[in-house]
């Protein structure tokens, strides 16, 4: 599954770290997530997407260009 949160973190200036941590799940897998490895559960995406403050539908959609 697609999705733009390397992009929203770092346009946020978030770590991982940072964001595993305010969602209750480890670095990696912040990073799995980001590289399309792993999908989150409904509910981490949902704290994903209140902590880069969006929503969940345009957190895991195609990224618009840069």
């Amino acid at each position: 599954m697609q999705n733009c949160i390397r992009e929203l973190r770092r346009q946020k200036g978030v770590s991982q770290e940072a964001l595993a941590k305010a969602c209750g799940v480890t670095r990696q897998t912040v990073n799995a997530i980001e590289n399309n490895k792993y999908d989150p559960t409904l509910a981490l995406a949902f704290a994903l997407a209140r902590e880069l403050g969006t929503t969940v539908d345009a957190l895991f959609t195609p990224c618009p260009p840069a």
